[in-house]
């Protein structure tokens, strides 16, 4: 039986969790993605602390076209994928691959149609799916192919503050892998109220966030708040006898300094902006991800 924790996310995840984070690894590199600094930690924390993922209808929120989605899907889930950015015209690599429809008629656009002008292709996007195209692994590409049938992706444009077409209790699990501390305190709130009402009672809310020492606060360059222990713990409902181990945060966040394999693998996007996590790709983390497991109780 899961329980309700806060952990601050150690970089021991990285060695510990290892066969999951190549697997996460492969798949990135298949559909082209990169990674967030820390979300090689957030992911494999949530992934971990999945008791089941077969079969289970689960919640990717504020998905935009990260991995996790994906990974579940692979795994046998049917993913709610929701964003408040729309997604309606989502890339051929990613339906090529996968099961993927919209929640609602206007959450996904027809295939064929998406990127049309007066019922004619854009040059542009033509262009831009056949180097798509060239640019897939066959073999890697055979093996997405013989999976597809094992899970779906279900493509949902919707503030996380307002689920409406999600019923009450109808969910198996929900993820949310750093998207959270774009919300207010205030606004984090109502999310996370949203979230558990459509979750089944005995069911886990897995959430990484920001973490900070002594008060929230917010780091301007990726637009996101760090939340205190205690911050968290209000929001999320978890009672004080819930251990955590915020008592080693400056422990832990020497040992994220140092690392060597998140400083020498930052994706490309870090430099060439400051306007993120790791403005510029220099290497120095301002926060350290923290990972909330929250389970709903059974009345």
């Amino acid at each position: 039986m899961m329980h309700s924790k806060i952990e601050i996310l150690p970089v021991s995840l990285l060695e510990s969790e290892k066969p999951t984070i190549i697997e996460l690894k492969t798949l990135a590199k298949d559909l082209k993605l990169e990674f967030g600094w820390h979300y090689l930690l957030d992911l494999s924390w949530m992934i971990r602390n999945l008791s089941l993922i077969n079969e289970q209808k689960i919640i990717d929120a504020g998905a935009g076209t990260g991995v996790m989605q994906w990974y579940l899907a692979n795994k046998g889930a049917s993913v709610i994928s929701v964003d408040r950015e729309s997604r309606a015209n989502l890339s051929r690599r990613f339906r090529r691959r996968f099961h993927i429809e919209g929640l609602r008629d206007s959450d996904l656009s027809e295939a064929s149609s998406y990127s049309t002008v007066k019922g004619k292709r854009s040059l542009i996007s033509l262009l831009v799916d056949f180097v798509d195209m060239l640019s897939v692994n066959v073999e890697s590409y055979s093996e997405h192919k013989q999976k597809k049938g094992s899970g779906e992706v279900i493509i949902y444009n919707q503030n996380l503050e307002n689920l409406e077409e999600i019923p009450d209790n109808s969910i198996d699990a929900i993820v949310a892998v750093s998207s959270l501390e774009h919300n207010s305190p205030d606004g984090l709130a109502r999310v996370v109220a949203e979230l558990l009402r459509v979750l089944k009672p005995g069911r886990a809310m897995l959430a990484t966030l920001g973490a900070s020492k002594e008060e929230d606060w917010f780091h301007e360059a990726s637009q996101g708040w760090c939340y205190t222990e205690s911050t968290l713990r209000n929001v999320f409902k978890i009672s004080s006898d819930v251990q955590s181990n915020f008592d080693q945060y400056d422990r832990l966040f020497d040992d994220l300094r140092r690392n060597e394999e998140l400083k020498n693998n930052l994706a490309s996007f870090y430099f060439q902006s400051d306007k993120n996590g790791m403005p510029w790709g220099e290497w120095d983390p301002k926060y350290q991800p923290v990972g909330i497991c929250k389970v709903k109780a059974v009345n």
